[in-house]
């Protein structure tokens, strides 16, 4: 079994899942008493929150260069990055370790592919949503079209992600009122959800939604266990 390196942290609510998940997922496949080999680095997320406020990517970059080496260091055979919206700078990250990084983006574009969807819904934090480095990966290189929600609907998933999710902070009302976004996208012909934020799957769940959604959370988690135990 190969060792999954993890950036956590961000936020340690969805880093919570990931664990999980991928310990599951590795007891599943082995059985017994087996559980995953990873090395988990957990960051300061107000760091990258002020940051990504500020929208000082060179200052992020700078903080999960500095993790993605240390867990190299550490002995990791791959890195999982346990946020969406900090793909956007996985390039950077890359040139500058050895080991290679599974991109959530690309994992979750595959399996969307596998289900014969061809347009799908997104929704995740406002940098996600209106920067092009997650839609451009799926229109150009999956053929998958992206259906975004309006202007206020992104501010309002952005909020509840931040102050709410990322908080560990629940609510129904919050529940209800994403699921009407989603709805918005349903009538503009997306065929399935992708759940673009780590955070998405401790509210919205596939038995709330009438269509497909796409957990980038498990998803990521179970390729990664894949890429562990490939020969």
């Amino acid at each position: 079994m190969k060792t999954i390196g993890l950036i956590g942290g961000t936020s340690w609510n969805s880093t919570l899942e990931y664990y999980r998940i991928l310990n599951e997922t590795v007891k599943k496949k082995l059985g017994g008493s087996h559980s995953a080999k990873c090395i988990l680095y957990s960051i300061d997320f107000e760091d990258i929150r002020e940051s990504l406020n500020d929208e000082k990517w060179e200052d992020v970059a700078k903080i999960l260069i500095d993790a993605s080496k240390r867990i190299e260091k550490a002995g990791a055979d791959f890195i999982l990055i346990c946020a969406n919206t900090l793909h956007k700078i996985v390039d950077d990250i890359q040139e500058n370790i050895s080991i290679p990084i599974l991109n959530i983006i690309e994992v979750t574009a595959e399996k969307i592919k596998e289900q014969g969807i061809k347009k799908v819904g997104l929704i995740g934090t406002r940098f996600t949503m209106k920067e092009d480095f997650y839609k451009k990966i799926l229109e150009e290189k999956y053929s998958i079209e992206v259906v975004l929600p309006d202007k206020k609907d992104i501010e309002t998933l952005h909020g509840i992600i931040s102050d709410e999710l990322c908080k560990g902070i629940v609510k129904q009302g919050s529940k209800e009122r994403i699921k009407k976004i989603i709805n918005n996208l349903t009538s503009r012909r997306a065929e399935g959800i992708i759940l673009g934020c780590t955070e998405l799957p401790l509210l919205i769940k596939q038995e709330d939604i009438d269509m497909p959604i796409f957990d980038t959370t498990r998803i990521h988690a179970i390729s990664a266990v894949e890429c562990a135990l490939e020969n």
